[in-house]
């Protein structure tokens, strides 16, 4: 879901790869990964082949990517935050191994370059007790693992993170998608969804013959299959950027210890802050955890300080800076570039 009323976020500073068509551009795919050309030029006010060009120079370079995710809680993905800690001459090439894998979505490297943290989206709860109790306690040099269950998310997938905020409100209600409220049961993906999400995966904006080639389905079939894979919240599609190049160099991840009685409301609080693109109720000793990006560490700092200082409820708080992202929404983060991850070993 995409309000229009969210709180307004602290102004993108001036500068880096991407001008101001770019971020509106890449605003518009947040509220429709999949919106045409010709209505992406029509909302933003310029031609076809000005969205066509801008698109593909973002793509190609490595600065934007459209990927389609599934919504874990609606099919059934047991997903986890894990906290693994190594020796410093190893953690760089553990983490690297981590991306490697199909099953973890995030890789970061943190706290002194000691401590790695993964976002880990497991098919079956076989997948994940295999690496959690057999592949990375058996990995040399890993000291330590905490693994913490994502309960509920505050903020997160198909809601749009509020860095961006360059169109009119207007511009932004001829793109949004009508709010999806998906049902309580699970959404069974079949393995022709599984075929139609690989593609999607690696690219959001995959033509309906590519989906078709990769299905063998017809393409007026892909295309309906897909869309009711979105009408039944099974699937959003996610607008990836490295913070940097939109001006926010600061990342950090927040965790907090809340009183059981005011975690939703201290979890709704947080997850309001427009500096946060990601935040959810975990288990463990600390029972909240947000991702926050901010211009710079003075930011972080007022951030910490003013906002999060300002929330009641809130009994411990640890602030983990992020030293380096080596994986982000399942691609490899490269020189400050987004690029497909080899074959998993």
């Amino acid at each position: 879901m995409h309000s229009t009323s969210a709180p307004t976020p602290p102004p993108a500073p001036h500068g880096g790869p991407l001008d101001a068509l770019d971020r509106a551009l890449v605003q518009a795919l947040t509220l429709d990964g999949r919106a045409s050309f010709a209505r992406l030029a029509e909302v933003l006010e310029v031609s076809d082949q000005t969205v066509v060009r801008r698109y593909r120079r973002l793509r190609t370079t490595g600065l934007v990517r459209v990927v389609a995710l599934p919504l874990g809680r609606r099919v059934g993905l047991f997903e986890s935050w894990l906290r693994v800690q190594c020796a410093p001459d190893a953690a760089l090439p553990v983490a690297e191994a981590l991306a490697r894998r199909p099953d973890i979505a995030w890789v970061t490297l943190n706290s002194g370059g000691t401590e790695i943290q993964c976002m880990t989206r497991a098919r079956t709860r076989q997948e994940r007790d295999t690496l959690l109790l057999e592949k990375l306690p058996r990995t040399r040099r890993v000291t330590g693992i905490a693994a913490h269950t994502i309960l509920r998310k505050f903020f997160g997938g198909p809601e749009a993170w509020a860095g961006l905020d360059v169109l009119r409100p207007d511009q932004i209600a001829a793109l949004e998608r009508p709010p999806v409220e998906p049902g309580p049961e699970r959404y069974a993906l079949d393995e022709t969804e599984l075929a139609l999400l690989s593609v999607l995966g690696q690219d959001g904006r995959a033509g309906y013959p590519e989906l078709a080639r990769a299905t063998g389905l017809s393409e007026s079939t892909a295309r309906r299959r897909l869309e009711r894979l979105r009408e039944a919240g099974a699937v959003f599609f996610d607008v990836e950027i490295v913070p940097a190049h939109l001006g926010y160099e600061a990342e950090a991840t927040l965790v907090l210890t809340v009183p059981p009685a005011r975690l939703a409301e201290v979890g709704a609080a947080i997850g309001g802050h427009p500096e946060v693109p990601f935040a959810a109720a975990v288990t463990g000793a600390a029972s909240l955890m947000a991702v926050v990006v901010c211009r710079d560490t003075d930011a972080l700092y007022t951030y910490l300080t003013e906002r999060i200082g300002a929330v009641p409820g809130i009994q411990q708080v640890e602030l983990i800076p992020t030293l380096r992202t080596i994986k982000r929404a399942g691609m490899l983060v490269e020189d400050g570039r987004l690029v497909d991850p080899p074959p998993a070993p």
